[in-house]
């Protein structure tokens, strides 16, 4: 007999299905909570509450689990490419050979944009934050492509509009990044696989070509992987939210970016940085920093330690932490700000204060790190979280429309003023 939750209210008791999923998570069915009670849930930040079943990732935080599609994240990070991710992510399989090389051409077909875009980047502000000048320009894909407006036109153009967004994304942002320093922007290059035409066009001069780093490539590989997709976080469950309406898939990766944009969520990986650097403009004293973040009295928070879903362990930081290291140590950096970032790192690791509480380097903290050595400008950190994470956007927008969703509609409690009537302005 299939299990199920009893609810009673007052003299009436009510039954609810109980769904098992395949990793024997459980969850109760409430769809019917309100037509058959009248009431609804309160779950503030639906911390509690399962939007939609999912095929797509599992995240076990309390043993540290990241499993795309069921393939571990270890074996992906260290094995895979990041397209070779994108499509299974988005497909459900991992791709043959033949069609991992039509994926990788079908996107390398597709990653100039319209010219006409260099007027849409004019019009924006020296300096402007390279996630506003994103969010923007994606959502202005649909323009310049009006048959992407209709989502439910067939799977051909449903593809089409996925192989453009996922090649077009990386020009757009390294472009934000060129035109908010009034640099002139570099095209993308055939001969370049996915992340090394990504470095092309963000550090290439007009003066000589971008040489790239094969060390850096990788660890950037890698971080896209890393940052592929997480369950239902805040800008996930904001692109199905609003790819639920049927809005087009351009508009509603835009919201993704939107809601990434936040300090709470992708601009973690920023505030490490800035945190480094003020406690280098403090006179760079680890120890009063550190004894800062112990005293419960003091609003001082360690930046990229911890994590509110993985309770022991960041299996991503794990993993991350390795490509850091061969970075730094490749590139020879002498930056006092990667120093400070590493004896903080050393301190939490083996300090009985971080390790009792699981305030462990999380992969906010090592990409940031990463991130500044290879010469990506703080601002532009977010945007580069927002790359990794466009195959989860899609893949979930793919499969909400799939599954049919519903239109996203929550409830709530209200708790304003009760009827009241209007008095003339002369009387109040």
């Amino acid at each position: 007999m299939s299990e199920v939750a009893k609810i009673t209210l007052g003299e009436e008791t009510h039954e609810f299905p109980v769904i098992v999923g395949s990793e024997n998570e459980k969850a109760i069915d409430i769809s019917k909570l309100r037509g058959s009670t009248g009431y609804v849930t309160i779950d503030p930040g639906f911390k509690n509450t399962g939007s939609t079943t999912s095929g797509i990732t599992f995240l076990n935080g309390e043993e540290g689990i990241l499993r795309y599609r069921g393939y571990p994240i270890e074996q992906l990070a260290e094995q895979a490419s990041f397209i070779e991710v994108a499509y299974l992510l988005i497909n459900g399989d991992l791709p043959t050979k033949s069609e991992l090389e039509s994926f990788e051409n079908e996107i390398t077909r597709h990653t100039m944009v319209h010219e006409d875009m260099k007027g849409l980047l004019r019009a924006f502000p020296a300096g402007a934050h390279p996630m506003g000048v994103a969010a923007s320009l994606i959502v202005s894909l649909s323009t310049f492509y009006p048959e992407s407006q209709d989502p439910n036109r067939g799977k051909e153009a449903m593809d089409l509009s996925i192989i453009r967004l996922l090649a077009k994304l990386p020009t757009i942002a390294a472009w934000s990044h060129k035109f908010s320093e009034r640099h002139p922007v570099v095209y993308p290059k055939n001969k370049y696989n996915y992340v090394e035409n990504f470095l092309s066009m963000m550090f290439e001069v007009p003066t000589e070509e971008y040489k790239i780093d094969p060390v850096v490539a990788k660890a950037l590989n890698t971080l896209l992987i890393l940052h592929a997709d997480h369950e239902q976080n805040c800008s996930t469950s904001t692109v199905r939210v609003v790819g639920s309406s049927h809005a087009n898939l351009y508009a509603s990766v835009a919201a993704g970016i939107s809601a990434l944009w936040g300090p709470l969520h992708g601009g973690a990986n920023q505030a490490v940085i800035e945190m480094l650097e003020a406690i280098k403009a403090d006179g760079g004293d680890i120890d009063k920093w550190i004894n800062k973040a112990k005293d419960k009295e003091d609003p001082f928070r360690l930046m990229g330690f911890g994590h509110r879903v993985y309770k022991n362990f960041d299996p991503r930081a794990t993993i991350i932490k390795k490509e850091c290291d061969e970075v730094l140590k490749a590139l020879g950096i002498n930056d006092p700000v990667l120093e400070i970032a590493k004896k903080i790192e050393k301190v939490a690791l083996e300090d009985e204060y971080f390790v009792k509480r699981g305030l462990y380097p999380n992969v906010d903290f090592y990409s940031g790190i990463i991130y500044r050595a290879i010469g990506i400008p703080t601002e532009m950190f977010t945007v580069m979280f927002a790359i990794g994470r466009l195959p989860g956007w899609i893949a979930q927008w793919k499969e909400m429309l799939e599954d049919k969703a519903p239109i996203g509609r929550p409830r709530q409690i209200y708790t304003g003023a009760t009827v009241r009537d209007y008095t003339d302005i002369a009387n109040r």
